[in-house]
């Protein structure tokens, strides 16, 4: 570790005393480690249930193990598979593309190495052949170096003349979503190589962001007293590395493209992909200083020794006819971009190249209906859509850059927050795209959408809930997650809203089995908020609630999150026709809520199940997660009816109101905090790290009105902070879903005794908001720290953490709740700042000192990326 701290001290030292360009020297801020970076702690998903947990658990192992051999004997993909599950490879950098439209996850030593271009579907290999190679030559012609910028070895079977094993000491990579740059320091040969790597993820930008590119800018610095010519060559070659890589039909052209100010040469490689249609591009722009070259065709199966020798003489490729010839079953194809810059001595130079894939229409296994992709609206036509899109890029992407740190720019110069938040709030990021995300054109139906309708102009949007569990838009999770869409994409969450809407009124009464308790009912009742729209095994879009553990009809939680997130969307938004179309679904789900108190008491029964996020964790009669929720949806379907002037509706919710809030405190207060739940076993009196969620939502929605009482909230967060943060791992892992008041770790179920790390980030929201700033900031570091630093999961965040050892569900959608910390800092500092104006009209002493801490905390204050 101090090796590798030393290393990117080094780096960071230098003066950059070439004349790069501002964009090219390594950042400050971000994720940083040296190429040979070897993580503390390796751990697993192998989890086993504790004896005291196999009764709940088992008769549910065994109807799944059915389902799962069912499943498979169909030809399909269980939508979540709990036999042979993924565990995290410790090797993931900054994925490349923009959002919906397929990603290609890279390694941080440079590997090509998880593709998500098959909607859904993630194939992990690291495909050799997809590589940089630098070859460097003095003035005479010389070849005085050349090497795969690779820290592998040589691979045993093909690509053997190439020469590998880049010296992983010698480069340093830095992630900063959705860029990244990586350092090769080639001492013997006084070059230093930065190359930036630039996806268009662009906050309230609805065209650049969905383009399937990637774009690499390579700074080349010659610390020689002579010139030098070095060349940068990109390989790439079909598929992503599976077996169906070799069933042939894959044929190259090469083009150019030429404007005023942008000249481009490239390949582009046809190809199909599970029966779609799929087209690669590498591309490289000419410049006065820049000769660029093409390969159409070399077998990546091959010794590779023609390509190597061929860069060797001369540092170009041979220019030769594009490769017509289609492959055969049992070929693969590779094609290759070069870009040779002379740089005078003591200087510097760039290249700039481009990867596309272009899949611009997709459909799911069942085959129902076919999807067109958002970007075609823009680069329709097959024919010349991946080399379009990559003259674009080329042409564009210094505007995307200014964009990019322009929305980033105030976060990480803001003093008030702390270094490593500014690298995980961007970092968490990646699942935006790399979750299996869709950004589709709406389909053609017979009656067009009403205007008010954003999907007609800004198409429909989905996300996984995971890498692994593959189920789009899981509503439960995602109530968590929405919070980077709102910020970032309100019109993505608004979407997303308009179509959860649709589904909420229908019904789908087809009947099946309910794997945790073996009931039998329906895929879906009306009114009832759907826990997801479907699986990519199946078909999503036309049957939602791929999910069948529970009858999620009725779980307690969902429909109460969609008026939460109405009323959050509507004060983000202030669109009150918005408000208008969602306000009589919102009284529906709310009346079918009313159903669930049973007892008349003011507040919904849980039914003995895990019916609601914690789906094994069981809750009887009123709980604190759901009744919490309950009472916050409560108050913004008074603060809704207000704002239309339903003055009946409003009276009714008010009075439904004042009795929860009686009732809650009576029934779950405590004196320190409110209990898990009201049944009389002993894990009914656990803290729960998510007890406040309905007040998170509602403070951080800017609800005027005070629901919970501020001494219990305050209770409350003292409470989760000494027990289930300080005595969880000692402080330096976020909070624990359950402690028990003795102190130890409640493990009732699995689910008590992991940490969820969207749930640490929205506690920790919730501390920030409320004034404990530092408390926050500290449960939610020790996330990051064991994440990123200790285990290796960056970029493939987790759903939840174990005290020690074990994960669970690599690649997740909560985390995306760390932007709701963002939020609340904001929120927080524009009261104190209030408060402070407020003192000193009343007293109007001498301010502060420019260096002072408050006055640091209280500066910037025009970083609020959600305007």
């Amino acid at each position: 570790m101090a090796s590798n701290t030393d290393t990117i001290n080094d780096f960071e030292s230098r003066e950059d005393d070439l004349g790069s360009a501002n964009a090219s020297r390594f950042p400050r801020h971000g994720w940083k480690v040296t190429l040979d970076h070897k993580f503390p702690e390796k751990r697993d998903q192998r989890i086993r249930p504790r004896i005291g947990q196999l009764p709940h658990l088992m008769p549910l192992f065994m109807r799944y193990l059915v389902w799962y051999l069912y499943t498979k004997a169909q030809g399909r993909k269980p939508w979540i598979d709990c036999i042979t599950m993924m565990h995290g490879k410790q090797m993931y950098g900054v994925p490349l593309g923009g959002i919906g439209s397929g990603t290609i996850g890279r390694g941080f030593r440079g590997e090509f190495c998880r593709y998500q271009i098959v909607p859904g579907i993630y194939e992990y290999h690291t495909v050799m052949a997809n590589q940089f190679i630098v070859t460097i030559r003095d003035p005479k012609g010389n070849t005085l170096y050349q090497k795969v910028l690779s820290t592998h070895s040589k691979p045993k079977k093909y690509l053997g003349a190439w020469d590998w094993g880049f010296s992983g000491a010698d480069g340093l990579y830095c992630g900063l979503y959705p860029r990244s740059w990586t350092v090769y320091n080639i001492k013997e040969q006084s070059i230093r190589l930065i190359c930036r790597q630039i996806s268009p993820v662009i906050p309230h930008n609805y065209k650049d962001s969905c383009l399937p590119i990637g774009v690499f800018v390579w700074n080349i610095e010659n610390h020689n007293s002579e010139p030098r010519d070095v060349s940068i060559t990109f390989t790439f070659k079909n598929g992503t590395g599976g077996s169906c890589d070799r069933n042939g039909e894959c044929w190259s052209e090469t083009f150019e493209k030429h404007s005023e100010d942008n000249k481009v040469k490239g390949v582009v490689l046809h190809q199909t992909l599970r029966s779609l249609n799929l087209r690669y591009c590498l591309a490289i722009r000419e410049q006065p200083s820049v000769s660029a070259s093409c390969c159409p065709g070399f077998d990546p199966l091959s010794p590779g020794d023609l390509i190597w020798n061929d860069l060797k003489r001369d540092g170009e490729l041979e220019p030769t006819e594009a490769v017509l010839t289609k492959t055969k079953k049992g070929e693969e194809m590779a094609i290759a971009v070069c870009g040779k810059c002379s740089v005078s001595s003591k200087s510097s130079g760039s290249l700039e190249m481009a990867l596309t894939w272009d899949m611009p229409q997709i459909v799911f296994k069942s085959r129902g209906m076919t999807h067109t992709r958002r970007y075609t609206r823009w680069f329709g036509d097959e024919q010349v859509a991946a080399q379009e899109m990559a003259a674009y890029g080329l042409q564009h992407y210094k505007q995307w850059e200014e964009d990019i740190e322009a929305w980033q720019t105030p976060i990480l110069q803001d003093k008030g927050l702390p270094d490593w938040f500014k690298s995980a709030i961007f970092n968490e990021l990646y699942f935006i795209s790399d979750g299996g995300s869709l950004w589709l054109e709406m389909p053609t139906v017979s009656a067009p959408l009403p205007s008010y309708d954003s999907r007609t102009e800004y198409g429909r949007f989905a996300y996984l809930e995971s890498h692994e569990y593959r189920m789009y838009n899981t509503y439960d999770v995602h109530f968590y997650a929405s919070w980077a869409l709102v910020m970032l994409w309100p019109e993505l969450q608004k979407s997303l809203q308009y179509d959860v809407a649709h589904w909420t009124t229908s019904a789908d009464l087809t009947p099946r089995t309910h794997l945790f308790r073996g009931n039998k009912g329906v895929r879906k009742l009306a009114n009832a908020v759907p826990h997801d729209i479907g699986d990519p095994e199946d078909e999503p879009f036309v049957r939602v609630n791929a999910y069948q553990i529970h009858d999620i009809s009725f779980w307690k939680d969902l429909n109460l999150k969609f008026v939460l997130q109405v009323y959050r969307d509507y004060v983000f938004f202030q669109d009150h026709d918005y408000l208008v179309h969602m306000w009589p679904i919102c009284r529906a789900v709310m009346d079918r809520c009313f159903t669930y108190d049973r007892d008349g008491d003011g507040l919904i029964e849980n039914d003995g199940q895990a019916d609601q996020t914690y789906d094994s964790w069981i809750m009887h009669g009123p709980s604190a997660y759901c009744c919490s929720l309950w009472v916050a949806a409560l108050a913004v379907m008074v603060e809704i009816a207000a704002e239309l002037k339903d003055e009946v509706e409003e009276k009714k919710f008010a009075e439904a109101l004042a009795k929860a809030r009686v009732t809650l405190q009576e029934k779950l207060w405590n004196g320190k905090y409110y209990r898990f739940d009201n049944c009389t076993a002993p894990h009914s009196h656990s803290s729960m790290a998510d007890q406040l969620v309905g007040h998170w939502y509602l403070s951080l929605s800017g609800a005027g009105v005070e629901v919970f009482r501020r001494d219990c909230v305050k209770s409350v967060l003292e409470h989760l902070y000494e027990f289930n943060v300080l005595r969880f791992n000692n402080g330096e892992m976020g909070a624990v879903n359950g402690m028990n008041p003795d102190g130890s770790i409640d493990r009732y179920t699995m689910q008590s005794e992991e940490m969820w790390v969207g749930v640490t980030y929205a506690l920790a929201a919730t501390m920030i908001f409320e004034g404990m700033v530092n408390e926050g900031f500290k449960t939610a570091e020790g996330v990051y720290r064991t994440v990123y630093e200790k285990i290796g999961q960056g970029f493939e965040t987790p759903e939840a953490l174990y005290g020690e050892r074990k994960y669970r569900a690599i690649g997740y959608m909560r985390p995306l709740s760390i932007w709701s910390m963002y939020h609340a800092f904001l929120l927080q500092r524009e009261r104190k700042s209030q408060q402070k104006t407020e003192d000193a009209e009343k007293d109007p002493s001498p301010a502060p000192s420019e260096g002072s801490m408050d006055n640091a905390t209280m500066s910037d204050s025009g970083s609020d990326v959600s305007k």
